[in-house]
């Protein structure tokens, strides 16, 4: 049996060993990057080809540095913009849909139609690799759709859409950046 002193002395040493790892990244150990796949497209939608590139990890300082009030909310804590008056829901323009936060493209205008929500609708994204699909239960249950490369919030998915897909991915205006080809 240790004596009280030998016991504070012997879980002091296991605290200390605990804290190793952390006190090594302290000192210039960097954490592992996450890297992921994405396929790159050009400006007028040129598919480049799959790349593996750095997930983009920011705090939210450096976030509310280069976005929005309104695309902070939206793309950074899941909120959504008003329908029918943002951005890009009554737009018509040709070109890519690009993440606001990272520039990862994400929808093409040729798979843009009118949904009647209120929000710009798309039946597919320009690659599957450049969008994450997660479960949602904040209002029921729905799917999530996230941005691959900075996980920014885009909006929703619903399989309601109109043929090819049947899908009909419901995308925040504030979420994305609309590049003219």
């Amino acid at each position: 049996m240790l004596k009280t002193s030998d016991r504070r002395t012997f879980l002091t040493s296991l605290m200390g060993l605990a804290a190793l790892p952390a006190a090594g990244f302290a000192y210039g150990r960097t954490p592992r990057i996450k890297m992921v796949k994405i396929v790159e497209f050009t400006d007028d939608g040129k598919r480049k080809g799959v790349v593996e590139v750095e997930k983009v990890v920011k705090n939210d300082a450096a976030w509310k540095e280069q976005l929005t009030p309104e695309q902070f909310q939206v793309a950074r804590r899941a909120g959504t913009e008003p329908p029918f008056r943002n951005q890009y829901w009554n737009f018509h323009g040709h070109g890519i849909y690009r993440c606001v936060c990272c520039g990862n493209a994400l929808f093409a205008s040729d798979t843009k139609f009118e949904s009647g929500t209120g929000w710009p609708s798309f039946y597919q994204p320009i690659a599957q690799e450049n969008v994450t699909n997660r479960i949602d239960t904040s209002y029921g249950v729905r799917t999530e759709v996230l941005c691959s490369k900075c996980d920014a919030h885009l909006g929703h998915v619903f399989e309601d859409g109109p043929m090819p897909t049947g899908l009909r991915y419901c995308m925040n205006s504030a979420s994305l950046d609309f590049v003219k080809s």
